[in-house]
């Protein structure tokens, strides 16, 4: 007998329901009562109109045109259609402030003030002692000039922004003198020099890109001279024959010249990380100490906290940050203030920073300690994959990330996944990489040298089932 003589006649565009009958339909009342009609018309509409060119094209069977099926289609969509963008995800790149995932995760006291933040009016604006309008910088400013031993600080929402406002303030239609191998390029193709035409200030490059000397910069200096500026050049090193001006000899030929110095630090920490056995960095106290008479930094870098801009310096100086109209447009909110009054409480404490602060303790975690976790992760990971990949516990090296120490390496340890060559039909590393993007919480490793590794330094042992737990979905 004929199989097409057989086969059921596919459906044509007149079986389709219609809209109106499908939205009064019961199993679709459960749908509009918890994702609203409007919703559910709008996907609904657009399923419908899918299942029309496939009618046409003669590839849509009746079956599909059930009312159950129908809902159980439009649930999965909408499902699928409210997911948010801004998944959580297990880093297992090896970089731990990576900028692509948000960068520093914030402690439970941060999240709490933020929750805080979020359900009740707050005193943001509003001087509870005089029952006046009050300055939104008094949340945080008080904590920074006392962990950084400035006079003055103020908050806007990240360094970039710092910079700009500082130049915009101090230096419009003047000059600023920067040594030439500190014109810094950030993320995104974002340069030094772009801020500083932005400001409206003119840039003055001085000495080459790996020797510059303070007679470069007493030289340069004019009457049009507004701010001698430094910068930290966190995202690469210059090595070989180089010589750099520091601060202290930054600050005499300032004040000879009678206007400020401005360093701009990028990373920023509050604390001398050599304290931990990690890389050092300079840090703010000890850069406003050597005579910087304004410096700028990130809040979610080394700092360890959200996405902000932090100015620290001179009270005049800050007072002109304040005054300018930028200032209201660079401005932070108060979850941003919420969290990082959190996190700059934790810093009064250091001896228990480690264990507080994420991001000081995912640098601190002991290669020991992720090489038990390789080993325990290990058999779960093998069994899952299957016997076409090979998975081996592996000595891996992690980075700072975000800029920071760009080429100083923390001793890690993690997992190498292969693929195994001979019979079978073994999915390609790429094709695993892929898979593993696409489960709940995606993993991301980094795919190297014919290897996917997956760095633990960043997967806690409190995240381990949840990790474990979606690895069945690849088999």
């Amino acid at each position: 007998m004929d199989d097409r003589l057989s086969a059921p006649a596919p459906a044509a565009p007149a079986d389709i329901p219609s809209l109106d009958r499908l939205l009064h339909a019961p199993p679709f009342s459960a749908l509009i009562g918890c994702y609203g009609r409007s919703r559910v018309g709008t996907l609904l509409r657009r399923q419908l109109a899918a299942l029309r060119e496939r009618a046409l094209s003669g590839t849509l069977s009746r079956a599909e045109l059930t009312e159950p099926a129908l809902a159980t289609q439009l649930a999965a969509a909408l499902a699928e259609d409210g997911r948010s963008r801004l998944r959580p995800v297990f880093n297992l790149t090896g970089t731990v402030l990576h900028t692509n995932l948000g960068r520093a995760l914030l402690p439970d006291e941060a999240v709490q003030a933020v929750a805080r933040a979020l359900t009740a009016p707050v005193s943001l604006e509003f001087d509870l002692v005089s029952g006046r309008r009050g300055e939104r910088d008094a949340v945080v400013e008080e904590l920074l000039c006392e962990l950084t031993g400035a006079e003055a600080a103020t908050v806007v929402n990240n360094n970039a922004a710092a910079v700009l406002l500082a130049l915009s303030a101090l230096a419009a239609r003047r000059e600023v003198i920067v040594s030439r191998g500190e014109l810094i390029e950030i993320g995104g193709s974002f340069r030094l020099p772009d801020i500083m035409r932005q400001a409206g200030t003119r840039l003055i490059e001085v000495g080459t890109t790996n020797r510059t000397h303070p007679a470069d910069y007493e030289q340069a200096v004019g009457e049009r001279t507004a701010l001698l500026m430094k910068v930290h050049t966190s995202n690469y090193l210059i090595s070989g024959f180089t010589h750099a001006v520091d601060i202290p000899e930054l600050q005499r030929i300032a004040q000879r010249a009678g206007v400020p110095l401005f360093a701009d630090l990028g990373s920023g920490s509050l604390v001398e990380l050599g304290d931990w056995q990690l890389p050092r960095e300079p840090t703010v106290h000890a850069t406003l100490s050597a005579g910087a008479d304004l410096v700028s930094f990130s809040g979610d870098k080394l700092l360890g906290g959200p996405q902000a801009g932090v100015l620290v310096g001179r009270t005049e100086l800050i007072a002109a940050l304040r005054k300018h109209p930028l200032k209201r447009a660079l401005r932070v909110g108060k979850l941003t203030l919420a969290a990082l009054e959190a996190v700059l409480q934790l810093y009064r404490a250091p001896e228990h920073l480690a264990q507080r602060l994420p991001t000081l303790r995912l640098l601190t975690r002991a290669a020991a300690t992720m090489h038990a976790q390789a080993v325990r992760l290990r058999p779960p990971l093998q069994q899952a994959l299957g016997p076409g990949y090979a998975v081996t516990e592996a000595a891996l090296s992690s980075q700072v990330g975000s800029g920071a120490q760009p080429v100083e390496q923390l001793a890690s340890y993690g997992l190498a996944i292969r693929r195994l060559t001979g019979p079978g039909r073994t999915p390609s590393l790429a094709r695993l990489e892929q898979r593993l993007r696409a489960l709940p919480r995606p993993v991301l490793g980094r795919l190297a040298e014919d290897t996917l590794w997956l760095d633990l330094r960043c997967l806690e042992e409190a995240d381990e089932s949840a990790f474990l737990a979606q690895w069945a979905q690849l088999r």
